[in-house]
């Protein structure tokens, strides 16, 4: 490979992805032995400028940590004939996005594409392993769902104020 070629594999330190956790507006506040059940499961990947990390409509099985890069999201719309994309919001390091909805352990539909605009590297977490850490672990499933309620409230704000703009 190229001098770029070692960047397809995001590779992460395991202390990157503690810092990672602990920055992050998810994670943030929890406790040196809540995190270190975590960081097992943490899958670093890396998308490069222009790649899609998922479409709206499909099945998302993880929640990501965006750790580097700007992410934008963005809504498919029609309007009568008329189709296109309208931008929800961008996103930046400490972030979460994806199917959140994984973790009250329901299938969940994306209601967003989220597409990197630059290279970005996040961390994947398959939502059913942190279920199921959050159940076995009662006051870090509480913090979990507390923290995931503020977190769509805000989303839901902006979401409508993306198509107030319409």
């Amino acid at each position: 490979g190229g001098p770029m070629s070692h960047l397809r594999g995001a590779l992460m330190q395991p202390d990157e992805v503690r810092t990672t956790l602990e920055t992050c507006e998810f994670f943030k506040g929890l406790d040196g032995g809540q995190l270190a059940g975590i960081i097992p499961i943490c899958r670093p990947c890396r998308f490069e400028a222009g790649e899609t990390i998922y479409h709206q409509g499909g099945v998302g099985a993880e929640i990501f940590i965006i750790a580097d890069g700007p992410v934008m999201l963005e809504r498919a719309v029609s309007v009568g004939p008329r189709k296109g994309t309208v931008p929800v919001a961008v996103l930046g390091k400490g972030k979460i996005i994806g199917g959140w909805s994984t973790l009250l352990n329901e299938p969940h539909t994306l209601m967003l594409s989220a597409v990197c605009r630059r290279p970005a590297v996040l961390l994947a977490i398959n939502g059913a392993e942190l279920r199921q850490r959050m159940t076995v672990d009662i006051l870090l499933g509480f913090r979990l769902l507390e923290k995931l309620c503020l977190l769509l409230r805000d989303r839901v704000q902006a979401t409508l104020g993306a198509m107030d703009n319409i």
